[in-house]
């Protein structure tokens, strides 16, 4: 890689975009424009004086990265924990809300699998919030922080793995190992894993792009991974007397329980995910006195906490899933459904902006334990205890579930109802298709005619 000590730094520049402020530091090494971006100011004055300096001290510079020999030097022994803090940084601006903090979970989990000693080792759970809550995420990390995770973050800074070190099946083996494993010893569900070993994987092509890797050793190692159960578990869900059921038991909880039974019914009848129905409001309804009416859904505000969102609140508003910004779709309204809303306007009105559900004081966003707790309630009333310990609508997204399987069993056409439920065709026969109680002793029934059997009677 060749040298020359024609540099020039140039001033700091700052964009402002809508929702973040980026510090740009931009330089010329022999003729060729350089640019890092940086989330504050500091930073990036940090990193321009450190190549003023190393100009000044008559320092060669790479031409192909642009960085004095020193600072490239430092680079391809990077410790892990200060790529997993620079990857976080490099996704920040872009990423979701809900993103950011899978991401940190995630770097959370590999960064404790790299550790080289346990000497001096601070307590795990304050180890997990130090990285978890502070170093993997931007907004907070050089904020002033307590003397008990300043000290724990000193500790991993000096005590994790080079990046280098992963191109060591002995050390990536265990640290996907344990992508697997929760704190208790039991094993991850098989999406969580797979989700948390595309983030690693994606983590390592970072350093490869950062030429601290000179490849990803991740695809070459003989790791197989929990098979990934993509199809919903059809015990969880519901059928229709079970879910009429449960959302009359809603409407009993006290206090909250009254507010959330159109919240739930938007859920079972029109198929929303629990993000999109908190977003609904009055100008997204177009509905009569009595029938079928439509909701118009163009917005969804997942919960992920008021650390990880640009906003502060603890829902982050975004486009709906897997759609582009402005995108919308346009979904059915049962007349039950019809109803189930207008008596909600009536009784509670809507936000100042409109919404339809909120929590209980004036404009608060729906707090997601207040729609949790109301829903175990009302199953512990509806259920014994020994459907209660099963899947049959264990979370207010089942109900989802069983509104998709219903209109497939109903026989509306998927394409029709992948439409609905924001789906492609292939993803909804891959996960919704399935069958409601009582539809398998009809197939069986079928199966008897057709081999010739009478029914009884």
């Amino acid at each position: 890689m060749s040298t020359t000590y024609d540099v020039r730094v140039y001033k700091t520049e700052t964009y402002q975009g809508k929702k973040t402020t980026t510090h740009y530091v931009r330089w010329k090494v022999a003729g060729k424009l350089h640019r890092e971006g940086f989330r504050t100011a500091a930073l990036a004055d940090s990193f321009r004086s450190e190549l003023v300096s190393a100009s000044r001290r008559g320092e060669a510079f790479h031409v192909d990265t642009g960085r004095p020999v020193s600072m490239q030097r430092e680079e391809h022994t990077m410790s892990w924990f200060r790529l997993a803090c620079a990857f976080v940084d490099m996704k920040w601006p872009r990423a979701a809300a809900t993103t950011r903090r899978t991401n940190a979970e995630a770097l959370t989990t590999v960064t404790t699998a790299l550790f080289t000693t346990a000497k001096g080792k601070p307590d795990d759970k304050l180890i997990r919030a130090a990285l978890g809550r502070w170093a993997f995420n931007t907004s907070r990390r050089d904020q002033d922080k307590p003397d008990a995770i300043a000290g724990a973050l000193r500790w991993i800074e000096r005590n994790t793995r080079p990046v280098s070190a992963l191109a060591d099946p002995e050390v990536l083996r265990p640290v996907l190992d344990a992508l697997t494993v929760r704190l208790d010893g039991k094993p991850y569900a098989p999406s969580v894993v797979s989700r948390r070993r595309k983030i690693l994987s994606t983590t390592v092509e970072y350093a490869v792009e950062r030429k601290l890797l000179t490849k990803n050793p991740i695809p070459a190692l003989k790791w197989t991974a929990p098979r990934t159960v993509h199809a919903v578990d059809r015990r969880s869900v519901a059928n229709p007397v079970q879910a009429r059921t449960l959302l009359a038991a809603v409407g009993t909880q006290q206090r909250s329980g009254p507010r959330l039974v159109a919240f739930f019914g938007c859920l079972y009848f029109a198929a929303l995910r629990p993000e999109e129905a908190v977003a609904l409001a009055k100008h997204n309804l177009s509905l009569p006195e009595k029938g079928w009416g439509e909701l118009t859904i163009d917005t969804a505000e997942p919960h992920a906490g008021k650390e990880w969102t640009d906003s502060g609140a603890n829902r982050d508003r975004r486009q709906l899933k897997q759609r582009a910004r402005g995108e919308s779709r346009t979904v059915p309204c049962p007349p039950e459904l019809t109803a189930l809303l207008h008596s909600h306007i009536r009784q509670f009105g809507t936000a100042a902006d409109g919404r339809l559900f909120t929590g209980e004081r004036n404009g608060q966003e729906l707090p997601k334990l207040t729609i949790v707790r109301a829903w175990q309630r009302a199953r512990a009333e509806v259920f014994t205890q020994e459907v209660v310990a099963t899947p049959l609508a264990g979370t207010p997204y089942d109900l989802r579930h069983a509104a998709v399987s219903t209109w497939l069993n109903g026989g509306v056409p998927a394409v029709t109802v992948a439409e609905w439920a924001g789906h492609s065709v292939e993803v909804l026969l891959k996960i919704y298709a399935k069958c409601l109680d009582g539809e398998a002793a009809a197939v069986r029934q079928r199966v008897e005619a057709a081999l010739g059997h009478r029914p009884s009677g």
